[in-house]
Parts: C-alpha cells; sequence; structure tokens
C-alpha cells in the first residue's frame, strides 16, 4: 500500500489509511481541517438544557389542570382559594432551581471526568478533549484505552482491541495495519496509533458519548411506578370529576359562585402533583450530594439501582488493593543466576511500551541494561494471563522468554508450583519467568516452558477497604471479590481485610448458568477469573434473582461493568471501564461506594414514605366526591381548606422526611407497596369525614351553617391526615416527633387566631360537634392502626 501526502483526502465510502507523517498533522493542517468543519465537535451533555428543565417542570399534564382551575378560582372566589396556584408555582420553581443545581455539579464532575485521548501533532504527543479531534488526526492507544472516533489503523504492536460491545463477540480482534478501528471498542492488549476517518456526528462514538454521562430520569422503577400511579389517578380523576362538576351545579343552595368553588375544591386534591416534583428534587439533592463527594453519577437511575443492590462483585486490584506493587525478592530456579535474571527481566519491561502495574513494579526493580535488542513482543492479556518477548542477545542469538501466572505456565506437578502456593498463601503476588521453547507467534509458546525464576510482589491494600466492607456486612450486601491473579492469594488478601468465606479457582467453575450460580451462592473470593467469566458470573448472580454491582478500574472488568445492573469504575480506572460505568468514583476511594448506597437507599426509602401521604390524599379526594355525588349533597371544602391541610399534613413533612437519613435497602414492586397502605388509608380518611360532614348538616341548622359542617369535617380529616403522617414518619427520633407536633400545632393556631379563622373560613360552632369529630377522628386512628398492621402481614413487602 503505497503512502499518500499528508493532507490527502478519504474516499468516504472505501476509507483507506491515509498515513500522516510520524510525527502527525501539523499545526497548519490543523487549522485547514477545522476551517473546513471536519472536527468532532459533537455536543456532550451531562444533563438537560436549562430550557428542557423549565419545560419539564412547568409543561406537566397536572401543572395544565391545576393552571385551568387556578385561572377559574382567581375569578370567581376570593384569593384565600387561589392559595393552591402559588404553591404550585412555588414548588415549580423549588424544582427548576434544584434541578440546575444539579445540572452544574454534573456539568463540572463531567469535565473532570472526560477522557482526553493522545493525539500526535507537529511530532509531539498531546492530550485534548474529544471535541478537539479532527478528521485525519492520528491518536495513540493502549490498554484500556477506548476508541473515541471511527479510524483506520496506522501503527499496531500487539494490538488487540475488543469490540464486544458493538458487535456481541466477545473475542478480541488482533488489529494490523489498515485495518479498521470503530468508535466504542475498546483495548485489551498492546499499542498502536489510528488514523481518523470519521469525526463529529459521522462517528458512532457521537452517540455513547452524548448518551454516557446524560442526566436521565427514565428506566427506574420508581419513576416508571410513579407514572402508572398518575396514570391511574388520571382515569379516576375525569369521571369523578365530571361528576363533582354536574353534581354542584344542580345543587345551588350556596349560589353559583361558591358551587364553582367547591367543586374545585374537590377536584384540586385529586392529583397528587407534589410526589413527581419531590421525586425529581430528592434525586437533584442526591446528585448534588454525591458530587460534593466526588462521585460522578453519569445515569440518575444509578442512584436507585445502587440502593437495590444486594451484592456487590469487587475486582481486587484498585478496589481492595492500591494500584501499585513492589518486588520483594527473585528466587532464580534451575541453577539460573540472579544478575541474568535481572537482565532478562529488564529487558521484558523494556519490550513493553504499556507495561501494567506488575510489569511496572519489575521494571522500577530491574532496569533495562540495553545488552538484549527486543525483535518481537506479546503484550499481556488478561485472557492469557502472560506476556513476552523474543530478544536477541549480545551474543547474537534469539532467545524467547515469557513473564505471566504460574500455574497457566506450569504443569501442576512442577516444583515451583508448590512454591509459589506458599508464598500465595502470605497474600504475596507471584509472577514466573520461563523460557519457551517455541517462536513467540506460536499458539502453544507457553507449553513446556523452562522456568527461571519466580518475582514475588507484594500488593498495596487500600486503608479503606476493611471499612467499606465491614459497611457492606452491616447493611446486608454479600460481597464477592473476583479476580484475574492466583485464588489462594486473592483469598489471603481477602482474609485481610476481614472477608471470610470459601475461596475457589474459576477455571473449575461450571460453565453452565445454574452449576455457576449454585457456585456463586457459596464462595465469596474466586480468582483465575477471565474477563468472559467475570461477565457470566454477574449473569449467574442476576439469574439467581439478585440486584448486583460490579466495581472495577482495569479494562478485563469493562464486560462485567456492562452487564451488571451497576457499574462502578475508579476516576483513575481504563478509559473504557469509566465509559461503561454508571458511577465513577473521582477521588478513585472505594470508600466512597457506601456514601453512594447510603444516597440511594436515603432517597428511595424516602420516596416510598412520602408516597403514601400523597396517594391517601389522592384515594380520599376521589372517595369524598364520589360521596358527594351519591349524596347530592355540597361538597364539605374550599379549595383554601386542602391547601391548609395539604400543606400541615403532607407538603411540608414530605420535604423533610424526603431528605431524612434513611439506610434501609431499597425493595421492588414500588406501586404495590405504596397502594397496599394508600387505598385503606384514604378511604378510612374518607369515609370518617364524611359520617362528620353527615352527622354536621343534621346538627347544624339555619343560614351560615355549612361553614360549621365544613370546620368539623376538616377537623376529622386533619386530624386523620395527622395520624396517617405519624404512622409515616416511623421509627420516631426527635425531630420526627417535633415534626408532627409542630404541624399539629399550626393547625391549632389556625383554629384559635381570629384573623386566621376568616381567612381560611373555619370557625369551630358549640361542643357537640367538635368533640363528635374528635371522637369519630379516634375511632379512624384505631381503625388505621389494625388495618396497617393486618396490611403488613397480609401482604408483606
Amino acid at each position: 500500500m503505497t503512502h499518500t501526502d499528508a493532507g490527502a483526502e478519504l474516499d468516504p465510502v472505501h476509507p483507506v489509511p491515509v498515513p500522516v507523517r510520524g510525527g502527525g498533522l501539523t499545526a497548519a493542517e490543523v487549522a485547514q481541517r477545522l476551517a473546513r468543519g471536519q472536527v468532532n465537535d459533537v455536543p456532550v451533555r451531562s444533563s438537560r438544557s436549562l430550557g428542557e428543565i423549565v419545560r419539564a417542570n412547568v409543561f406537566t399534564r397536572f401543572n395544565a389542570i391545576i393552571g385551568v382551575l387556578w385561572l377559574i378560582m382567581l375569578f370567581v372566589a376570593p384569593i384565600q382559594d387561589s392559595l393552591f396556584g402559588f404553591v404550585i408555582l412555588a414548588n415549580t420553581g423549588i424544582g427548576i432551581v434544584q434541578e440546575w443545581r444539579a445540572k452544574q455539579t454534573l456539568d463540572s464532575l463531567a469535565v473532570i471526568g472526560e477522557a482526553r485521548p493522545a493525539v500526535r501533532r507537529d511530532g509531539t504527543t498531546v492530550r485534548i478533549g474529544t471535541g478537539e479531534i479532527v478528521l485525519d488526526d492520528l491518536l495513540e492507544i493502549g490498554p484500556g484505552d477506548k476508541v473515541v472516533v471511527d479510524g483506520v489503523c496506522a501503527e499496531a504492536d500487539g494490538l488487540e482491541i475488543d469490540e464486544s460491545l458493538l458487535t456481541g463477540e466477545a473475542e478480541p480482534v488482533v488489529k494490523r495495519y489498515g485495518d479498521p478501528v470503530m468508535s466504542g471498542s475498546f483495548v485489551v492488549a498492546g499499542g498502536g496509533a489510528y488514523q481518523a476517518t470519521k469525526v463529529g456526528r459521522e462517528a458512532y462514538a457521537a452517540e455513547l458519548a452524548e448518551e454516557a454521562s446524560r442526566f436521565t430520569l427514565v428506566h427506574s422503577e420508581l419513576r416508571s411506578g410513579i407514572s402508572t400511579i398518575l396514570k391511574y389517578v388520571t382515569w379516576m380523576m375525569v369521571p369523578t370529576a365530571l361528576g363533582l362538576i354536574v353534581s354542584q351545579l344542580v345543587v345551588k343552595r350556596t349560589g353559583f359562585k361558591d358551587s364553582v368553588a367547591r367543586t374545585v375544591g374537590g377536584i384540586i386534591p385529586m392529583v397528587p402533583e407534589g410526589l413527581v416534583l419531590l421525586t425529581s428534587v430528592a434525586f437533584a439533592i442526591g446528585v448534588i450530594r454525591l458530587g460534593r463527594r466526588q462521585c460522578l453519577v453519569q445515569e440518575l437511575p444509578a442512584i436507585e439501582g445502587l440502593a437495590r443492590v444486594d451484592t456487590v462483585c469487587l475486582d481486587k486490584t484498585g478496589t481492595l488493593t492500591e494500584g501499585g506493587m513492589d518486588v520483594t525478592e527473585l528466587r532464580p530456579l534451575d541453577g539460573y543466576e540472579e544478575a541474568y535474571v535481572r537482565t532478562v527481566l529488564g529487558a521484558l519491561g523494556e519490550s513493553d511500551p504499556r507495561p501494567n502495574a506488575s510489569l511496572q513494579a519489575v521494571i522500577a526493580a530491574c532496569p533495562d541494561t540495553e545488552e538484549w535488542r527486543c525483535v518481537e513482543a506479546l503484550p499481556f492479556s488478561s485472557a492469557r494471563k502472560y506476556s513476552g518477548a523474543t530478544f536477541s542477545e549480545g551474543d547474537g542469538q534469539a532467545s524467547t522468554w515469557l513473564l505471566g501466572a504460574p500455574d497457566v505456565l506450569l504443569t501442576a506437578d512442577a516444583p515451583a508450583l508448590a512454591e509459589t502456593v506458599r508464598l500465595n498463601e502470605q497474600g504475596l503476588r507471584v509472577l514466573l519467568l520461563a523460557r519457551a521453547r517455541r517462536e513467540l507467534d506460536d499458539p502453544g509458546v507457553a507449553d513446556g516452558v523452562a522456568p527461571a525464576a519466580l518475582v514475588v510482589l507484594e500488593q498495596r491494600l487500600r486503608p479503606d477497604a476493611a471499612g467499606t466492607l465491614d459497611y457492606f456486612a452491616e447493611q446486608n450486601v454479600r460481597a464477592k471479590v473476583i479476580s484475574g491473579d492466583n485464588a489462594v492469594s486473592v483469598g489471603a488478601v481477602a482474609a485481610k481485610v476481614g472477608l471470610s468465606g470459601a475461596t475457589v479457582d474459576a477455571r473449575r467453575l461450571p460453565a453452565e448458568r445454574e452449576g455457576m450460580a449454585r457456585a456463586l451462592e457459596e464462595g465469596t473470593v474466586f480468582g483465575r477469573v477471565t474477563p468472559q467469566q467475570k461477565r457470566d458470573m454477574v449473569g449467574a448472580l442476576q439469574f439467581r434473582g439478585h440486584t448486583v454491582a460490579m466495581t472495577g478500574d482495569g479494562v478485563n472488568d469493562v464486560l462485567a461493568l456492562k452487564d451488571a445492573d451497576i457499574g462502578v469504575s475508579m476516576g483513575s480506572g481504563s478509559e473504557a471501564t469509566r465509559a461503561v460505568a454508571q458511577i465513577v468514583l473521582l477521588d478513585n476511594s472505594f470508600a466512597g461506594l457506601p456514601s453512594v448506597v447510603a444516597e440511594g437507599r436515603r432517597v428511595i426509602g424516602n420516596i416510598t414514605r412520602v408516597a403514601t401521604l400523597f396517594l391517601v390524599k389522592t384515594v380520599y379526594s376521589v372517595l369524598l366526591a364520589v360521596l358527594v355525588v351519591c349524596w347530592q349533597v355540597e361538597y364539605p371544602f374550599l379549595p383554601r381548606h386542602l391547601t391548609l391541610l395539604s400543606t400541615l399534613t403532607i407538603g411540608v413533612p414530605a420535604f423533610f422526611l424526603a431528605l431524612a437519613p434513611n439506610t434501609e435497602r431499597a425493595r421492588p414492586h414500588f406501586v404495590r407497596r405504596v397502594m397496599r397502605y394508600a387505598v385503606p388509608g384514604g378511604v378510612v380518611a374518607a369515609v370518617a369525614t364524611f359520617v362528620t360532614y353527615l352527622a354536621a348538616r343534621h346538627h347544624y341548622t339555619g343560614p351560615g351553617s355549612l361553614e360549621a359542617e365544613t370546620s368539623a369535617a376538616t377537623l376529622t380529616l386533619f386530624l386523620v391526615s395527622m395520624w396517617v403522617l405519624a404512622i409515616v414518619a416511623r421509627p420516631y427520633t426527635w425531630w420526627r416527633v417535633a415534626l408532627v407536633a409542630a404541624m399539629g400545632a399550626a393547625f391549632v393556631c389556625v383554629l384559635l387566631v381570629p384573623a386566621l379563622q376568616r381567612f381560611f373560613a373555619l370557625h369551630l360552632v358549640g361542643a357537640v360537634m367538635p368533640w363528635t369529630a374528635v371522637l369519630v377522628a379516634a375511632v379512624a386512628a384505631v381503625v388505621l392502626e389494625f388495618l396497617w398492621q393486618w396490611v403488613d402481614r397480609r401482604f408483606p413487602a
């Protein structure tokens, strides 16, 4: 294939490599392409735009309903009957502000965690943002790097790329000069460079980059459950509201305007408008809180998902241990001298331009003497478990050497293997240096090798690992250590951080899913796990009904991270792992994971708790409207009454309860769990209120009696709603008791202060009906307690 000039264009249909000079594009060539718009300028959004946030919070179905009713009330009733409209305006404003704050947090974190590929320009390698790449740029790649734009391979040194995220094929693809390179794939071994042939919206990576860190509120059980509830509420609300309108306009005992006001008063509380808002606010505040802890939530439902996790799979390196290692000992074998072994190890280190952590430790301990020249190199691969190189020694002879896992390179009866096991039991990592008898490109190069030395490495434990594992144990979250290292060594490391349980060599795991699932239930530590096995193990756990989180930072973790319910990557991890993970711990601290779990549990547990308050109101509002239509009486409340009740028994308490600490693990079936309390609670509240209302209509006679009837009914409904709040607020803490007491005191103030009495049209007349209202509410509270306990027994969560 002939080389063409650096500025030559590519055929858009059949791109062929157009090798720019080895130094990449010049500044002038970059400027030319920028002028032609040939730049990878796809905007990467970490959140919705301000306009989208405003539209999502303002233009909703229920805001439209409430807005129309608010305008009607402004014309036909006093301003106090229009308070619900101002409350909605305030709530919507709060929602916009909180999501805007969350957007700013995500935007700033996304910039910190943004991938900056290495691009060669003017003979120098520089790191730039993905949006600065231009057509024909020469991008360097190595293990763990993600291919960010489509291109063709211009340089390859043992380059192997995993395209499984695009094609589904698990086997890495060896790339040579001229081969196509697809964006969205990632490097698993070797290194090289590729030339960009598609940039901007033409590249598949544009979609991946835009989706990777988008602030999204979809695909969550919580939000889909709320949507389901709202759908059913709409179906109930429309016929009930129509019946109420006809009923109140026919019953004109108090005049047209008052009938309209009471009709609106019956419709407004059917709408659980604050529930959607409160959910958005709780999620947004969760994002902000996690952002302050240097946790980038790339997909908002990840907060919810991690709250539901019952099994967390940990990759040893980067989670239990820090990335670095130290060579503590060299043990020559079969007569090899230590000086010669150090020479070989130094040459092997020099042969790999992108050494992993193990080889970096070897390089630090055995610097290259430059006596040997590398003829051919085989980069390390997680699937192979070894690397190698062929050298031309000082005397002109060639030799091939391998460095890798002893239990992979040696036979089961090899004496060196027994020594390796003893070292592994101490938590040490051991590599075998061996001389191969075959050519490096021979598929059987690892067969029949001659052992030359054991390289003993000590791994650095993370100081926060033990505390984090203790937290998971306390929260009933099972930890599984899944590593590519030797099982005995991994088990010893796990024991040092306090993780107990059976240790299993993954090479003996059953291949079929059911058998693997059983082994995973019994074991805790798994070694010699291949990247594909990690993926299969996640699938086996999910097959058993577990919600699985996977943590990792290496390229061998990508497939498992992608398939797990929640993928968690370290900020210093490979570009590929950060791209597929839902949560990135930017400070690389494994200790940050409990805070993410706790935040998810707080959000989900509290939203489930307060959803009951909102839906009890919806149920009793619909049932009250049905009872009013059936009895052909005036609706007992004006909008101002229900605004007062909603504020004191739902709005204010729900806000504080939604932001309170909550460590309970999130459970599935959100709709069922909420409705099993909301339906009986709403029914009891509606029946109790209507009984008091009918008794008051019988007790009071004469002009002006409707206000007294409404006041008595309001008292019963408030007391029953307060009891529902008291139940939902359990278990009690000092501030929860204070919250409930403050809401009760506020209502007492309304009843006692003359100005507030007039404003809210509440005036208790005599002693008989007020005490009757209290008695009915007390009976309802007893019934509520009985029903709540019966529901817990009959329909356990």
